[in-house]
């Protein structure tokens, strides 16, 4: 995790902050391109952003495809930082490895001011933080439950082994008014001597704010703190030792 939990090995492969906005973007993709000129010294542009709608006309046996770019996404020189700018919002991505928080926030808050000035949003519709967190089990592993503590349940009446998994749980957060989505999965594995699994943490909320205003940034406050407990609470002493 990050530094101020004295983790040395972090497990977080990817974290993301993301904001969306009520209405689209006047300027339209024009206004997007100026975005990327803007960060251009610090992130390349690398690919669009499309949406794919498939219709199925059923009289005809005919299905048609409609591909439309809705934005565009930008690495940093790095390759470590992913910018997605689009017409219903923004997003920031750390790869790994992952530095702290109030680098990725900062970096957010930057590029952000930099979108809502060309875009002219001005309603933020929803918050979003994500961190995906690659676990790496020493083998032999008998019992899952030794490193984790939110798993599958199996029951006692059928076979216990198991060999592959993927759950995702939507645990409302009514107490700062969001949803949690928690995915945990068996990944392919480092090495020959681990089992890994990707634990999985998306924190979200509908919102209404003004852009220019700090309400969705201390959401986020709010999230990463939250994030940290969700962590914490799925796993063990045994996996905090594995990140020491």
């Amino acid at each position: 995790m990050e530094a101020k939990i004295n983790y040395t090995k972090i497990p977080i492969t990817e974290a993301l902050i993301d904001l969306h906005i009520e209405a689209p973007v006047s300027g339209g993709l024009p206004s997007l391109e100026d975005f990327g000129h803007q960060i251009h010294a610090d992130y390349a542009r690398l690919d669009s952003i499309t949406h794919v709608e498939n219709q199925i006309n059923l009289e005809q046996g005919v299905v048609s495809s409609n591909s439309t770019v809705i934005g565009y996404r930008f690495i940093s020189n790095d390759r470590k930082q992913v910018v997605q700018s689009r017409l219903n919002g923004f997003s920031l991505s750390r790869l790994a490895p992952y530095q702290t928080w109030e680098a990725l926030r900062n970096e957010a808050r930057r590029l952000w001011n930099i979108y809502q000035n060309v875009t002219n949003s001005e309603t933020v519709s929803r918050v979003a933080v994500r961190y995906l967190n690659k676990l790496d089990l020493p083998l032999p592993l008998n019992d899952f439950r030794e490193y984790l503590l939110t798993l599958p349940e199996i029951s006692p009446k059928i076979p216990q082994g198991l060999s592959d998994y993927l759950m995702q749980l939507k645990i409302p957060q009514t107490d700062i008014k969001a949803m949690l989505v928690l995915t945990e999965a068996l990944i392919p594995p480092s090495n020959q001597d681990v089992v890994s699994v990707v634990l999985d943490i998306n924190l979200f909320s509908d919102v209404k704010f003004s852009g220019e205003m700090d309400e969705h940034w201390n959401l986020l406050e709010t999230f990463r703190n939250r994030k940290n407990e969700i962590f914490e609470g799925c796993i063990t002493d045994k996996t905090r030792e594995l990140l020491k």
